[in-house]
């Protein structure tokens, strides 16, 4: 392996719009398209190929491949204008590395297919707005389509905060300030902490990690900045959860409390394969602050929040993950079975001969 074999095979990749490429010992590269992994027909690696690899991009990251890696995000680019989202690890005692390409383009709402209703929440004046969802499944990208819309429509001040930087953003109607972790920052938390003194109207923070993290975007969103941030998480309910538990039992009634006046809406995504098979779309719950919204986090009834956000879709836009699937079903967009696959309720089928 060499720089140059390296490189093209990133602009193959780049050019074909898979989404991910693998660099593994005793494995060819493979590359991730349609949802689907590919083996390619290139040579093996050995582990001077993937070490060679993850030291040219600590170089292009200025800085040295450490002899104990266990671990490492960063971002890599080429000359055609490709970025990568690249993530170093260890396994078997070598060196793997697996890159996720960033499109070059950020898509309207409309060219991604996800739902006009996110131009109202991003009109919120302050709070808290979670993209979730598995890894993998547009969070990212949702999230660059969120602060792109606001850099058209508004004159605000927006701050970055990423692991590493995604999406390159030009400042628009808004003033534009994204910050690296690593490179331009310690961590998110101390980035957090300095962006309150950067005059920000909005934040957006890659990912809420750790407990310090989450408590910081609370408090920035308790202090009227508008914050977006992502967590893996599946549904409304468990983004709920996830966020309340990171804290200690006692302090947790509080911290529902606190999240059911700030949170302005939850946005879930999972990608799935349209009829054809050729392409992934999103399937989207979308939950908002209503006054039963925020009775049922503030007293612990999640379990009755997927039933509200069914009852607000016609006044307040909100869906859930299964009331999409049927409306994606029932334009033929894709099929029963992939929308039963997808769903977590059991009884779809059900909800689908009745609505």
């Amino acid at each position: 392996m060499d720089l140059k074999t390296f490189n093209q095979i990133l602009e193959i990749a780049f050019e074909r719009k898979v989404s991910d490429v693998h660099f593994e010992v005793d494995n060819p590269p493979f590359f991730r398209g349609r949802g689907q992994l590919i083996r390619s027909k290139l040579a093996k690696l050995t582990a001077v190929d993937t070490e060679f690899i993850a030291a040219e991009i600590m170089r292009h990251n200025k800085r040295e491949l450490p002899e104990d890696l266990k671990e490492f995000d960063a971002s890599y680019s080429i000359s055609n204008g490709g970025r990568f989202r690249v993530s170093l690890f260890r396994q078997r005692g070598h060196v793997g590395i697996v890159m996720r390409v960033i499109p070059p383009h950020i898509g309207t709402f409309e060219e991604l297919n996800l739902p006009p209703v996110l131009g109202e929440i991003v009109k919120a004046p302050n709070g808290l707005v979670l993209v979730t969802g598995p890894t993998g499944n547009g969070k990212s990208t949702t999230l660059a389509s969120m602060i792109r819309h606001i850099n058209e429509k508004h004159s605000y001040n927006i701050i970055t905060i990423e692991d590493p930087i995604e999406f390159l953003f030009t400042s628009n109607r808004s003033c534009i300030i994204q910050r690296e972790v690593g490179v331009d920052t310690q961590d998110f938390n101390t980035a957090l902490k300095a962006a309150l003194r950067m005059d920000p109207d909005v934040i957006m923070v890659g990912e809420m990690r750790d407990l310090e993290t989450i408590d910081a975007c609370i408090k920035a969103a308790e202090t009227g900045h508008l914050v977006f941030s992502t967590l893996h998480t599946q549904n409304a309910a468990s983004t709920i959860n996830r966020v309340v538990g990171h804290f200690p039992p006692d302090a947790q009634e509080i911290i529902r409390h606190r999240l059911a006046d700030i949170l302005v809406a939850t946005v879930s995504l999972r990608l799935i394969k349209d009829k054809s098979g050729e392409n992934v779309i999103p399937v989207i719950e979308v939950m908002r602050s209503t006054t039963t919204i925020q009775a049922c986090i503030r007293e612990g009834r999640l379990n009755e929040l997927e039933q509200a956000i069914e009852k607000g879709q016609a006044q307040y836009h909100m869906q859930s993950l299964d009331q999409h699937l049927i409306q994606l079903c029932k334009r033929n967009i894709i099929t029963i079975n992939e929308a039963k696959r997808v769903s977590r309720s059991m009884d779809l089928e059900r909800k689908l001969t009745f609505t």
